[in-house]
């Protein structure tokens, strides 16, 4: 019997045990270290870098300075550093940890290497709500423009990708189970249904508004702000703790729904939380930042080369590369061609497609195809 097909006996006790057919044992034991250690320095390195370049020992004497130690620190580095640069870093961080860890969640969920976030229209659901209000005047979005001012378009669409993931989830419950097939169906219905709103909302748009809905559908990290940052923190911190928390179930989802159930599995609840979880950090990232792509597809896909597929390491490891990939990508954005500035949603289809395509013939390679 060929061992990938062997069959699983349920375990005789209801604290279930992942089978280590599941899980690829051949992992790097220095993945992990190496990624905290790789991000250390990437911080370091995208805070330091732009038009004024401030040294790491600048950098630790005006974040000493800030907590109240007494040390002479140019004012000027000091602005820059502590209002622009450091919370963009971390708008960058937060944005590509939860893209990273969604991706992989869903990419579990659906026993799909290729799925991402996008796949069940949560990107598509905020963009078409960011559309609606840039192109529509209607009093509902004037008044809401003028209680929250310029955080409205990122509320509106952080709501658009929650209705649209409920709309998916609610759809694909029949019979009271959540099928995964018809929820895969419904994103793409979905998607194709935002896509052609999107593009009449963007037929109806003055050349202002265009210029509007194209830069935003772009992405960028430009208008960060420790206001930005603290709006988005507890979604995202919410998705990088509660994903992890599913590692277990996503392993035993990986043998089948079926052999999952009879392990002890809680296929509704793991469902209803990685599409919430996900829903939660994707949402806001697009809500702050608009559509950067790739992320979430291609860094879950780097992180198995070196940690396999045991969800306890993918899903920390792909918070960490995303987070790492997002952070280099921005720091480029906004020095490759400055003063000018380049949308990072340019910059991660450009390093992610060709990546993407050498996993996939890295792949076929290996399988002999």
């Amino acid at each position: 019997m060929n061992s990938a097909t062997a069959t699983i006996n349920p375990p005789s006790s209801s604290t279930h045990q992942v089978p280590k057919s599941a899980i690829k044992t051949t992992v790097n034991p220095w993945l992990m270290p190496a990624l905290v250690a790789t991000l250390s320095i990437t911080l370091v390195v995208s805070v330091g870098i732009g038009a004024l370049r401030i040294t790491p020992y600048e950098i630790g004497l005006i974040i000493a300075k800030s907590f109240g130690y007494s040390v002479d620190v140019d004012s000027t580095k000091e602005a820059i550093l502590l209002a622009i640069r450091l919370p963009r870093v971390c708008l960058a961080v937060l944005v590509g940890a939860g893209l990273a860890i969604s991706g992989a969640a869903i990419q579990g969920l659906f026993r799909n290497p290729l799925a991402d976030p996008g796949l069940i229209g949560i990107s598509s659901g905020a963009s078409l709500a960011a559309v609606m209000m840039i192109v529509l005047e209607v009093k509902f979005f004037q008044t809401l423009t003028g209680v929250l001012g310029i955080y409205a378009l990122s509320v509106v669409a952080f709501v658009g990708a929650c209705a649209t993931a409920f709309f998916v989830y609610r759809i694909a419950r029949m019979a009271g189970k959540d099928v995964i097939t018809t929820m895969l169906l419904t994103g793409i219905a979905i998607n194709a249904l935002s896509g052609a709103l999107t593009g009449i909302m963007t037929y109806l748009a003055t050349d202002e508004q265009l210029r509007n809905i194209t830069f935003w559908s772009l992405g960028s990290l430009g208008g960060a702000s420790w206001a930005s940052v603290l709006g988005i923190l507890p979604f995202t911190i919410a998705a990088l703790v509660g994903i992890p928390r599913l590692a277990k179930s996503l392993n035993l989802l990986a043998l089948g729904e079926s052999q999952a159930s009879m392990l002890g599995v809680n296929l509704k609840g793991i469902k209803r939380q990685v599409i919430i979880f996900s829903t939660m950090a994707v949402g806001t990232s697009v809500a702050v930042a608009g559509i950067i792509g790739f992320v979430g597809l291609v860094i879950p896909h780097l992180i198995r080369m070196g940690a396999g597929s045991d969800h306890r390491r993918v899903l920390t490891g792909s918070a960490l590369g995303g987070a790492i990939v997002l952070t280099l990508a921005d720091s480029l954005a906004r020095t490759i061609v400055a003063p000018a500035e380049l949308p990072i949603g340019i910059l991660t289809a450009l390093i992610g497609t060709p990546v993407f395509l050498w996993i996939l013939f890295r792949e076929r390679r290996r399988a002999g195809v």
